[in-house]
C-alpha cells in the first residue's frame, strides 16, 4: 500500500467511484426488459473492496457471506449469482430479489467485486408474482438458488441459467433483467480497472480504506452526540401477516455503550405464520441504521461500510426480523419499512429537531396475469408509492417512493403494453396528516382492465395509521376495492389478497396510505393551508378541524375567526403530544 492519499486525489478517486456506481444504474435500467427494473429501477447496485465491504453504493453485507463459502475458489471471469435468503443469511430478503456478483481484477490482481440485486417479476410459486399473500413456508414462494458460478472463467453456465428460466412464468424478462444486472456489473469492473490505471492499483486500494476511515469516525461523532446512554425505546405494528393475524409488534431499544451503539429488537414479536418475516443480515441492519443517521443527521457523510465496527445489533431467534427456516418471507416489506419507521421513532426522541414522521409503510403491489386477445401471457406488476413523512425542513412528498429513486411507471407504458387503462391517479384529500409540515398524501389509482384475469395486492397501513411526531398528526390509512363492470357499489377486498378474478369492464381501485405530519399543526401558515384546500390536498373541514384555518365556500380565509379558534384550539389541547398514533385496533383496545 502507498503512503497516506493527498485529498485531492481521495476526492477524484471518491467521486469516480460515485459516477460508476450511478452508471451501473443507467446500464440496468437500459438493458433490462421488465417494468419493475427498466421503469421503476428497483434494482441496487455497489462497489466493493477486495474484503467485500460496500465502498459506494445502496446495499453491502452480503458478500462476504459468498465468499466464505467459496474461500479460494473465487477467479477472473467469474460471475455469481443467487436468490435464496436463508443461503446467504439474510443478505437478499426474498426470493424474487436475483443477486449478481462479481470479482474485479486489474492485471491479475483482485482489487473488489462489483454486486447488483433486482426484484425479478416472477421466480415461480404457487401465484403469479412469487409473493403469495398466504405462504405458510418459503417453498411456495418460487425458485430458491443458491450462491453458484453462472459465468465460471468467462464461459455462461447454460445449465444453471435455464433451471432459473425454466421456473419462471415469465422467462424473457427474467432474462433480460439477469444480463441487464451483469451489465451493470462489467460496467464497474471497468471503470475500476480505469481508476487503476490512471491513479495506481496501490493508490485506488488506499483511498478504499481511506473513504471507509473517514466514514467511521463521521458516524462515531454522530453516535456520541444522537445516541444516549439510556435506553431510548419505540413500538410500532405492521398491520397483518395475510393469513389472518396480527397486528404484529416491532420493539426497539437503542442505547451507546462506549463508543458502541447497541440496536435491541428484544420485544419483537415472535415469527408470523404469513410471508411477512423479515431475514435481515446483522450487517444489513447496522447498514440501515448508518444510512438513516446519515440522511437524518448529516447527509455530507459519504455511506459505506466503514462504520460496521460501532454498531452491536441484537436481533432475537424466531422473532419476526430473524426467522427460523422455512418460514415465508416473500412480502417482508411490511415489516421492513416498520422497521424504519422504529428507527425514525427511536431516533428522533433524542433530536426531534432532525427527526421525521412515519411514512406509507410498506412497498405496495398492484399485480395483474392473464392471456390477452392474441393468446399471449402477460404479467404487469407495479409498485406503487404513497406518503412520504413530514420531515423537519418542509412538506412530506406526495405519492412518492420511500426508496428515493424509485420512479413510477409511465401510464402510457403500462397502456401500451398490457390490456389496462388507468383512469384516475391524484393524491388522496386528507390522507396526508396534519403538522407544521404535512404529511405526504396517498395516492389513488384506478385501474379498468381490458381483459379476463386475476390480481393480486400487497400493502399495509391499512389497519395502522402512520404517526405524526413533534405535534403533528397521524395520517390516513390504504384501501382497496372492486367495482364489477355494470355496477356502481364497489366491492371491499383485503390490503393482502391473490388470484381476485377479474373480467373486462372491472375497475381496481387502489388506495395508499399518506402519511404522519410534522410539528405543531396549529403553527402551519395560514396561506400554506389555504393552498393545500385549493388544489384539493385538504378538505376545508380538516383545514378547519385539524389546522384552526376557516376557510369560506369561496375559498378565502376569515382571519379574525381562524385567530380565535386557533387560540381556542391551542387553550383546549394544551402541549402538543410528541407523538400521534391514531387509533390502533387490536392495541389500544386490548390495552383499554
Amino acid at each position: 500500500m502507498t503512503k497516506k492519499l493527498d485529498p485531492i486525489t481521495l476526492d477524484l478517486i471518491e467521486n469516480a467511484l460515485l459516477n460508476a456506481r450511478f452508471e451501473m444504474d443507467s446500464v440496468v435500467t437500459r438493458v433490462a426488459l421488465s417494468p419493475v427494473i427498466r421503469e421503476q429501477h428497483d434494482e441496487f447496485p455497489m462497489i466493493c473492496n477486495p474484503a467485500g465491504q460496500m465502498v459506494v453504493g445502496q446495499f453491502g453485507s452480503y458478500i462476504p457471506e459468498i465468499v466464505e463459502q467459496y474461500k479460494n475458489n473465487i477467479n477472473e471471469g467469474d460471475i455469481f449469482v443467487w436468490n435464496d435468503p436463508y443461503a446467504c443469511k439474510g443478505s437478499i430478503s426474498h426470493n424474487n430479489d436475483w443477486c449478481v456478483m462479481m470479482p474485479i481484477f486489474h492485471e491479475g490482481h483482485h482489487v473488489g467485486y462489483s454486486s447488483i440485486f433486482g426484484h425479478m417479476v416472477d421466480t415461480g410459486g404457487k401465484v403469479p408474482g412469487s409473493m403469495p399473500a398466504d405462504a405458510y413456508t418459503i417453498w411456495e414462494e418460487g425458485l430458491r438458488v443458491p450462491p453458484v458460478k453462472i459465468y465460471e472463467d468467462g464461459k455462461l453456465n447454460e445449465g444453471v441459467l435455464q433451471i432459473m428460466l425454466n421456473n419462471s412464468r415469465t422467462p424473457d424478462m427474467n432474462r433480460a433483467d439477469l444480463m441487464a444486472l451483469i451489465a451493470g456489473c462489467r460496467t464497474a469492473a471497468k471503470r475500476v480497472q480505469e481508476i487503476c490505471d490512471r491513479f495506481g492499483r496501490d493508490s485506488y486500494l488506499t483511498a478504499c480504506d481511506e473513504l471507509m476511515s473517514r466514514t467511521r469516525e463521521a458516524m462515531r461523532v454522530l453516535i456520541s452526540k444522537y445516541i444516549p446512554e439510556e435506553p431510548v425505546t419505540f413500538t410500532d405494528y405492521v398491520d397483518d401477516d395475510g393469513v389472518g393475524n396480527g397486528p404484529f409488534k416491532l420493539h426497539l431499544s437503542i442505547y451507546k455503550k462506549g463508543e458502541v451503539a447497541v440496536i435491541d429488537w428484544t420485544g419483537t414479536d415472535d415469527q408470523a405464520e404469513g410471508p411477512i418475516n423479515f431475514h435481515i443480515h446483522e450487517g444489513l441492519c447496522k447498514l440501515f441504521f448508518g444510512v438513516y443517521m446519515i440522511m437524518a443527521f448529516d447527509p455530507k457523510i459519504m455511506f459505506n461500510e466503514g462504520f460496521y465496527d460501532l454498531f452491536e445489533i441484537i436481533l432475537p431467534e424466531g422473532s419476526l426480523l430473524n426467522p427460523k427456516f422455512p418460514a415465508a418471507l416473500s412480502n417482508r416489506l411490511n415489516t421492513h419499512t416498520r422497521f424504519f419507521d422504529c428507527q425514525a421513532g427511536a431516533l428522533g426522541q433524542q433530536a426531534p429537531h432532525l427527526s421525521m414522521a412515519a411514512g406509507y409503510g410498506t412497498s405496495p403491489h398492484f399485480i395483474f396475469t392473464g392471456t390477452d386477445e392474441n393468446g399471449k401471457y402477460f404479467q404487469l406488476m407495479e409498485l406503487l408509492f404513497g406518503g412520504v413523512p413530514g420531515r423537519p425542513r418542509d412538506d412530506g412528498l406526495d405519492g412518492h417512493a420511500w426508496w428515493p429513486l424509485f420512479s413510477a411507471t409511465p401510464i402510457e407504458y403500462i397502456e401500451n403494453y398490457y390490456p389496462v387503462i388507468v383512469e384516475r391517479y391524484r393524491p388522496v384529500q386528507d390522507a396526508g396528516g396534519a403538522g407544521l409540515h404535512r404529511g405526504g398524501a396517498g395516492i389513488e389509482k384506478v385501474y379498468r382492465v381490458l381483459a379476463s384475469g386475476s390480481i393480486s395486492i400487497h400493502d399495509d397501513r391499512e389497519v395502522v395509521p402512520p404517526w405524526g411526531i413533534n405535534g403533528g398528526l397521524h395520517g390516513g390509512t390504504s384501501s382497496k376495492w372492486v367495482v364489477r363492470a355494470g355496477k356502481d357499489e364497489p366491492e371491499r377486498i383485503p390490503s393482502k389478497t391473490d388470484s381476485v378474478k377479474v373480467e373486462p369492464g372491472d375497475r381496481i381501485i387502489f388506495i395508499t396510505a399518506g402519511s404522519g405530519g410534522w410539528g405543531d399543526p396549529l403553527e402551519r401558515p395560514v396561506e400554506k393551508v389555504l393552498k393545500d384546500v385549493r388544489d384539493g390536498l385538504v378538505s376545508r373541514q380538516k383545514a378547519e378541524r385539524d389546522y384552526g384555518v376557516l376557510i369560506g365556500e369561496n375559498l378565502t380565509v376569515d382571519e379574525n375567526g381562524t385567530e380565535a379558534l386557533r387560540k381556542s384550539q391551542r387553550k383546549e389541547r394544551g402541549e402538543p403530544a410528541p407523538f400521534d398514533f391514531g387509533f390502533i385496533p387490536g392495541v389500544h383496545e386490548a390495552a383499554e
